[in-house]
């Protein structure tokens, strides 16, 4: 039997929170270490015809506090800004287990959450041992996985898999063991929803990794293969860039500067 043909998705990235920082904070080798270099922080929605799917969950309002992070709208109250419902939503792919992206699972009460072997094991295992790799997960979020796994509510990828024709799922590794990118099928061929696989466009352009890392050889050899995955370097989308914002089209004039769509060509210029 052939392959069922890919649908076609609507790809958005609503961006939810924001920290200021230098680049100090974002390279192994920073240009120059005291330059300022601000993050932010986004969700995605990939939106069929027939099926929704988030990629990643964020993280709270006490998390941001707790973490002095600038905290715009809960990542939920991002998502219905593009017509997207938590509270519906029966697919939600978890790139890794760090705090920023694995919050809130709590407000998708019909939801299975994706996720690789290798990341539960990560996050529950002996490298947790290491003050290094614990920072930036919260213990409750991880806590909270564990009992959707006695819930039934996890589905586990052991590599490479496709949730749905237009939907895939590709492990990394590297910022963390279990790190899994998105392909998402759109009008304008596959988008690579890369998370932290590539944080910044710079990292994966100048080869010069996020300073959290957990391989530093997979996140090089990761680079690679989000360029394998891409039909052109305009076809990758990092975790945590500013730019994103620049380089897409708003949805919407009101949403200038906080949610985008990734399935239409970049802006020129």
């Amino acid at each position: 039997m052939a392959p069922a043909e890919p649908d076609i998705y609507e790809l958005f990235a609503i961006k939810y929170a924001t920290h200021g920082r230098t680049q100090a904070a974002n390279f192994v080798d920073p240009p120059d270490p005291h330059e300022a270099m601000p993050i932010d922080y986004f969700v995605w929605a990939a939106v069929s015809k027939t099926r929704t799917v988030v990629i990643d969950m964020g993280f709270t309002e006490e998390t941001a506090i707790d973490r002095a992070r600038t905290f715009i709208r809960c990542p939920t109250e991002a998502l219905a800004l593009v017509g997207v419902n938590a509270n519906t939503v029966e697919d939600v792919i978890v790139t890794h287990f760090h705090y920023d992206h694995i919050g809130n699972f709590d407000k998708f009460p019909v939801a299975k959450f994706h996720l690789q072997d290798r990341e539960m094991a990560f996050a529950t295992g002996r490298n947790m041992l290491d003050p290094a790799h614990g920072a930036s997960m919260n213990v409750e979020d991880v806590v909270g996985m564990v009992r959707h796994l006695y819930g039934q509510r996890l589905v586990f990828h052991d590599g490479d898999a496709e949730l749905a024709p237009g939907v895939s799922l590709h492990h990394i590794g590297g910022h963390t063991d279990g790190l899994q990118s998105v392909r998402v099928m759109t009008k304008r061929g596959w988008v690579v929803v890369a998370s932290d696989a590539s944080h910044l466009y710079a990292n994966m352009e100048t080869r010069n990794p996020f300073p959290i890392i957990f391989n530093q050889d997979a996140v090089l050899a990761g680079y690679d293969r989000l360029r394998e995955l891409a039909p052109s370097p305009q076809h990758i989308v990092p975790g945590h860039d500013p730019l994103v914002l620049d380089r897409y089209p708003a949805v919407s004039d009101d949403l200038v500067g906080i949610a985008v769509r990734l399935d239409e060509d970049p802006i020129e210029g």
